[in-house]
């Protein structure tokens, strides 16, 4: 979850900073925007999916100091020493680029991947999973964040949130007009209309955004069975349910974590645990 909340997080921020520029340097004006639809709407996903891309970009360097993840160069001890293997083996095994391996201080059990593309992750671990799981299921979790990088989730969620970011833009835009023209055509009305309309329809489509992500959440569940076992999966995902739901990782981080967070059930990124292992016990009765 930690991941997609980051990036959402990061792009919202992207957005409104984008916004504001186009006003104080008045973009509008020298493009002749003004009341031009299909301009707008041209220009909607030019800035929505240049946006969606700066916050992928960003998004592992971000991580890192956000959430204070210690990149392993070297290993200091056993365990560093065989999460960094485990992670290689199962990126070689995937064949994917070998990811960054790394450990967050944090008392809730927790994991996460991100990076701009496959070959150019990052795999990263809470202090508090490594305390709670044995090695298989740790090794389960780390095979579903792999999973997460070999299906290309970090791509896919940035060209999903470019869409998303090219209506945000154009109905805020319409949004400021209508304001502006009710106040007689006062600039000032446009530009809080188009502030208001970034922060109101961007909330909406953090709805549509975490849909998807829990769509890839199921993926990710397979691909972490696949790379171990389903029992380890399960196990996993039983280990987090004993925590009764462990907070999420912080609200910009949302995607690709192991644990979801405590939203509604349509703004959350990731499915009830309980369904999750549901799916996976029903996948082993089948192959039974």
């Amino acid at each position: 979850m930690q991941r997609m909340m980051l990036f959402l997080g990061t792009n919202m921020a992207v957005m409104l900073v984008m916004t504001i520029m186009t006003q104080v340097f008045g973009i509008d004006r020298l493009f002749g925007l003004d009341g031009h639809m299909t301009r707008n709407l041209v220009f909607a996903a030019i800035f929505g999916f240049v946006g969606a891309f700066i916050s992928l970009a960003m998004s592992k360097s971000v991580a890192k100091r956000s959430m204070g993840v210690k990149v392993i160069e070297e290993p200091a001890n056993d365990t560093e020493r065989w999460l960094k293997e485990t992670v290689h083996k199962q990126a070689a095994d995937s064949g994917i680029g070998l990811p960054e391996v790394g450990i967050f201080n944090s008392p809730t059990p927790n994991a996460f991947a991100t990076g701009m593309n496959k070959n150019n992750a990052l795999v990263a671990v809470s202090t508090g999973l490594l305390s709670v799981m044995d090695k298989g299921e740790v090794e389960a979790v780390l095979g579903h964040e792999v999973a997460h990088v070999y299906n290309g989730d970090m791509v896919t969620m940035g060209l999903i949130q470019g869409v998303l970011n090219t209506f945000v833009i154009f109905f805020s835009r319409i949004l400021g007009s209508i304001i502006s023209q009710a106040m007689r055509g006062n600039r000032i009305g446009y530009f809080i209309g188009n502030i208001v309309g970034n922060m109101l329809f961007g909330f909406f489509a953090s709805f549509i955004a975490a849909w998807f992500s829990r769509q890839r959440e199921y993926r990710a569940d397979a691909g972490g069975a696949g790379l171990t076992s389903n029992q380890n999966m399960i196990g996993a995902l039983k280990a987090l349910q004993r925590m009764k739901e462990p907070e999420g990782l912080p609200s910009e981080m949302a995607a690709f974590g192991i644990a979801g967070g405590k939203f509604s059930a349509l703004r959350s990124t990731h499915p009830p645990l309980e369904v999750r292992i549901a799916r996976l016990e029903e996948s082993m009765m089948r192959k039974d």
